[in-house]
This record gives C-alpha cells, sequence and structure tokens, in this order.
C-alpha cells in the first residue's frame, strides 16, 4: 500500500492532468501553457515540471512510468505478455477508467486524454517514445525464464506494447464503441502464438 507521501503524489498528479484536459478541450492544447495549467491546479510551474517535464507528458503520464521493478515483475507474466496487457486494460477499465457509460464521450476518460495522441503530432511523439521505455523495460522479463534470447524478449516486448498502441489507436478511430480491451485482445491476437499454451 503506497505510503502517505506517495498517495499525496498522485493526486496531486492527477489533479494536474484534470486541470490540464480542461484547458486543452476549452482552448486548445497549443494555446495552453504550463504556467496556466499550473494556476489551474493551485500548483507551482515547478511542480508541473517535476511531475511531467512537458507539456505532452502531462497526457502520457500514467502509474506504469513509476512502478518499481518488483512491481513490474508481479504485473508480467513471461509465459503471457499479451495476457498481461489485457489484465492491466481490463483492470483499468474495471476500476472506473474508461468512464460512466452515460457521459458524452468527449467527456469520458481516457476518451479526454487518448484523443490527444491521436490530434496532436508532439503528443504522439511523446507517447511513442514513453511506449519504447516500457517496452524497454519488460523485455529483461521476457528473457528471465531463459525461453527467449535477449534480441528475442526486446523483439516480443515491443510488439506488444506497440501492438497495444494501435489497438487503442482502432478504439479511438472506432469512437469508443467497444471496450479498449476488446482492441487490445483482437489486435494482439496473432501474438498470442509467439508464446507456448500455459
Amino acid at each position: 500500500m503506497p505510503g502517505l507521501r506517495e498517495q499525496w503524489r498522485r493526486t496531486a498528479m492527477t489533479t494536474i492532468q484534470e486541470r490540464a484536459l480542461d484547458l486543452f478541450d476549452e482552448r486548445g492544447f497549443a494555446a495552453v501553457t504550463i504556467e496556466e495549467i499550473a494556476a489551474a491546479a493551485e500548483v507551482s510551474p515547478s511542480s508541473v515540471y517535476r511531475y511531467f517535464g512537458t507539456k505532452e507528458g502531462l497526457l502520457v503520464a500514467d502509474e506504469f512510468d513509476s512502478m518499481t521493478p518488483a512491481q513490474l515483475e508481479e504485473l508480467v507474466d513471461p509465459t503471457d505478455p499479451v495476457g498481461s496487457m489485457l489484465g492491466v486494460v481490463r483492470a483499468y477499465e474495471a476500476a472506473g477508467g474508461a468512464g460512466p457509460d452515460d457521459a458524452p464521450l468527449a467527456e469520458r476518460s481516457p476518451w479526454r486524454r487518448v484523443r490527444y495522441f491521436f490530434l496532436e503530432p508532439s503528443v504522439r511523439a511523446a507517447a511513442l517514445a514513453t511506449l519504447d521505455r516500457a517496452a524497454q523495460r519488460v523485455a529483461p522479463l521476457l528473457a528471465a525464464p531463459g525461453a527467449m534470447s535477449p534480441v528475442q524478449a526486446a523483439v516480443a516486448a515491443h510488439a506488444v506494447v506497440f501492438g497495444y498502441f494501435a489497438a487503442l489507436e482502432s478504439w479511438y478511430s472506432d469512437g469508443g464503441t467497444r471496450p479498449i480491451a476488446a482492441y487490445v485482445e483482437e489486435g494482439l491476437a496473432p501474438l498470442r502464438g509467439a508464446w507456448p499454451a500455459r
């Protein structure tokens, strides 16, 4: 269970992200400054920079970035990385990450955040860089049991992580009509054959 300081940090980050999304939705991504976001979230601009680094970082940051190696190891099953990814997506959606079904689509999270991945080239570039770092963190876990060479593990990790992004883009393009997990499951199905059956 996270300590009080970690809970405060997560709450602050969520508040900053939500105020940033309010401003982006109201005025457009390019028109909003970090200083305006800080004022709306009632924090200092240095806090925004410390937590997110850039305006693009506000949109692509999530809990995965701050996971310890031990937490990551618990999350990733090296014999079923596709199932691991599906588990993460389903847990996110079950926790309410997809927002209430009766809310207008533009107001639902993750729609509010994800649409900028596909509308703003600088946010897309930041998201892809974040995914690359995630794949680099996952790859050693896939090689750990010795079933894959480091090269195979690197390719497999990137295939799963970037496959997730392609599924997310399909979800966005379709207007978010089905759960994200349905797109991830369908999109990553061909990769399941890369791992032996359990």
